[in-house]
C-alpha cells in the first residue's frame, strides 16, 4: 500500500478507535437510503454488498430487515470493521468484512446485484475512479445507491471563508474531505456508464464559526424538496446499470 494511503488508513483507525460505541442506523443519508430501496428486489435473494461500511450500522440494519442471498460489507479502516464485528446484532448479519481499499475492490465483476456506497466517496483521492470502480463490481440490472454531501450552499460557501482565514474543513477530523457537488457527482456516475433513476437532496443548514450549524427544517418540505435538493448537503442518488452495458 502506497505511503499517503497507508497514513490516511491509520487515520480512520485512530477516528474510529476514539468512538468504539455501538453504530447509529439514524443518519440522514441512511434514513434516505432504507426509504429508497426496495426489499423484494433490492435486497432479498440478492448479492449485496455496501462498500465503505464504517462500523456497520447500516448493514446491520440490512442484516435486521432482508435476507440477501450473499452479503458483504467491506472498508478501508480495520479498526471500523473492528467494531462492525463485534457489534452486529446476529447471525443474520454480512458473510464477510473485507478490509479493502473502495478504490480497487478485491471482486470480480459484475460481483453484486445491489451496491451501497454512503458517505464515502467525499473521502477517497480520486471521487470518479471510485465510482467507476462501484459501477464495475455491479451486475447488469443491479443498482447502486449512493450518497454524499453536496456543497453548493451555504456549508460550501463555508468551507470557502475557512480557507480565506488559514484553516482546513475536515468533517470531523477526516483526512480527506472532497469538494463534491451533485451535478458532479450525476457526471461521475453516468460516465461510470450507469443510468440515474432518481435524484434527492436533504438538510439545508447555517454554519456559524464556533459553534454546530443550524438546520433550517421548513425548507426540506415536500413541496420546496424538488427545487431545492440541489442546494441540500445531503444528496442521495440511485442509479441502475443497463442490461447491455458497456465497460467504462
Amino acid at each position: 500500500m502506497p505511503r499517503e494511503l497507508r497514513d490516511i488508513a491509520q487515520t480512520y483507525d485512530r477516528i474510529h478507535a476514539r468512538r468504539p460505541e455501538r453504530p447509529a442506523t439514524d443518519d440522514p443519508w441512511h434514513d434516505w437510503t432504507k426509504q429508497a430501496v426496495d426489499r423484494s428486489t433490492d435486497l432479498d435473494g440478492r448479492r449485496v454488498l455496501e462498500a465503505g461500511c464504517g462500523r456497520g450500522g447500516f448493514s446491520h440494519w440490512i442484516a435486521a430487515h432482508a435476507s440477501p442471498a450473499l452479503f458483504v460489507a467491506s472498508d478501508f479502516s480495520t479498526a471500523a470493521l473492528h467494531i462492525a464485528r463485534d457489534t452486529n446484532p446476529g447471525p443474520g448479519g454480512p458473510v464477510g468484512w473485507p478490509a479493502a481499499d473502495v478504490a480497487h475492490l478485491p471482486f470480480t465483476n459484475d460481483a453484486f446485484d445491489t451496491v451501497f456506497c454512503c458517505e464515502t466517496i467525499e473521502h477517497v483521492l480520486d471521487p470518479p475512479a471510485v465510482v467507476c470502480e462501484l459501477a464495475r463490481v455491479l451486475a447488469p440490472g443491479g443498482r447502486l445507491f449512493l450518497t454524499t454531501p453536496s456543497y453548493l450552499n451555504a456549508t460550501g460557501l463555508y468551507r470557502g471563508y475557512l480557507r480565506l482565514v488559514g484553516r482546513r474543513y475536515d468533517e470531523g477530523g477526516q483526512p480527506v474531505a472532497q469538494f463534491t457537488m451533485l451535478p458532479l457527482t450525476l457526471a461521475w456516475v453516468r460516465r461510470a456508464g450507469l443510468v440515474v433513476e432518481r435524484v434527492d437532496g436533504t438538510g439545508h443548514y447555517l454554519p456559524f464559526p464556533g459553534r454546530a450549524p443550524m438546520r433550517a427544517l421548513a425548507l426540506d418540505a415536500p413541496a420546496l424538496r424538488p427545487l431545492l435538493k440541489w442546494a441540500a448537503l445531503h444528496s442521495s442518488i440511485v442509479a441502475r446499470k443497463p442490461v447491455t452495458a458497456a465497460r467504462p
